[in-house]
């Protein structure tokens, strides 16, 4: 099928199967991507986004019309009053670290009901002891609702958690290093909506990493009140080459700024240095890429499902992420698939990826991502912990045409 890589026969035909398999879903996709597209270029318009928006500002940044209007397109794309966009958003974690410190304050309850958050937010949250500056420090209370035992929700549970006077209920979107189902938008909306009628008040969070414009519905659009997210997934576009946003109801997203920057400048300072050229454009190609991130996940689905390997999601499940994950069962199969994937990678396709003990993680972890921008995971990329069950999770593809290629690859390279 390709004159420049050999592969396996074996892996050639199991790959025209899985295209066969696929092509409804993949056609779904298609559709979902061709709304979202629409949507991006209506918010562009709205927002009179200009060349003069791409100008760089110095110093504090006032009247910075590019940082503006930027703000202004991803609270129109993601159904917000206000959104905070931001270069110097260092991660995910960063962005998410800012909003809970934004919102929380001292004897507030947060409650993740999505059980334990990703690795990295464990120390920011202070449930591992470890980390000086832990919203635990600042007498911010944590609780959490466990998935049930088939990874689902447990609804039950979050009605004898959630409390009249609960500050947050805390949703995480995709995975992470789990085998749960990732949550769609209208599972979150059930969330949501349950939450409002327990506490009012409460403000409903959601880490939307790696599900931005997955769907045609928005999550604000189903009630969730803040969130927040990276730009070196989705929302980039595999353009922008750091930060991350947040979007939700203009006072929330007020607070955060006043994290970000300082109270009573908030989102009225901070320079950008030049960078909104690449952030714009990275919004702009988001909706596509994810696309064909979605489908580059949907094929790998379907081939090592056709290989005998058990897959999460199937590649007829209904997504609410870009993540793929293959159980590949022990630890000399799980390197050798991110082996695989690192030869397919138009960076860094010549190194080996080693696991090692990487900062915030339990155990040593492996991660293959030849990217033009260093951890960007909208990009083909693999990781994993090196621990039972032995699963991979996969990510990202800028097109669809390599991100298939990089699937058949590591898979050849497992045999």
């Amino acid at each position: 099928m390709t004159p420049f890589y050999e592969i396996n026969e074996r892996i050639v035909k199991a790959s025209e199967k899985a295209m066969e398999l696929c092509k409804p879903y993949l056609d779904i996709t298609d559709e979902i991507t061709e709304y979202n597209q629409h949507k991006m270029l209506k918010a562009f318009q709205h927002s009179r986004v200009s060349e003069s928006c791409f100008t760089a500002s110095t110093g504090y940044g006032y009247g910075d019309r590019g940082r503006e209007a930027l703000d202004r397109v991803f609270a129109e794309v993601f159904d917000t009053e206000d959104a905070l966009v931001r270069h110097n958003f260092a991660s995910g974690t960063h962005t998410l670290t800012v909003a809970l410190f934004g919102v929380l304050r001292p004897n507030d309850t947060m409650i993740s009901v999505t059980g334990t958050p990703y690795d990295t937010l464990l120390g920011v949250i202070g449930i591992n002891g470890e980390s000086s500056g832990s919203l635990k420090e600042f007498g911010i209370h944590y609780e959490q609702v466990d998935l049930l035992e088939d990874g689902t929700v447990d609804f039950e549970g979050i009605k004898k958690a959630v409390k009249p006077d609960t500050k947050m209920v805390y949703i995480q979107r995709s995975r992470g290093y789990s085998l749960r189902p990732t949550l769609t938008v209208n599972e979150i909306g059930r969330i949501a909506k349950l939450a409002h009628e327990l506490a009012p008040n409460c403000i409903v969070m959601l880490d939307n990493c790696y599900g931005e414009f997955v769907e045609k519905i928005t999550p604000a659009q189903v009630g969730v009140d803040l969130m927040a997210g990276s730009l070196i997934k989705n929302p980039g576009g595999g353009i922008a080459p750091t930060g991350g946003y947040i979007a939700g109801r203009r006072k929330l997203v007020e607070d955060c700024s006043y994290r970000l920057t300082t109270p009573g400048t908030g989102k009225e300072i901070g320079c950008t240095l030049g960078n909104n050229r690449e952030l714009f454009m990275g919004a702009f190609h988001a909706p596509h890429v994810t696309g064909e991130a979605v489908k580059t996940a949907i094929f790998t689905s379907a081939l090592y499902e056709i290989l005998g390997y058990q897959v999460t999601p199937r590649y007829n499940e209904v997504r609410g992420d870009i993540i793929q994950a293959v159980m590949l069962e022990n630890e000399e199969r799980l390197i050798n698939f991110c082996r695989g994937i690192q030869k397919a990678s138009p960076i860094d396709s010549f190194v080996t990826p080693e696991p090692w003990d990487m900062p915030g993680y339990d155990s040593k972890v492996i991660m293959a991502a030849g990217a033009f921008t260093l951890g960007s995971s909208i990009e083909l990329s693999a990781d994993a912990p090196l621990r039972e069950p032995y699963a991979v999770w996969m990510q990202g593809a800028l097109n669809f045409h390599t991100g298939k290629l990089g699937a058949m690859l590591a898979a050849s390279n497992l045999i």
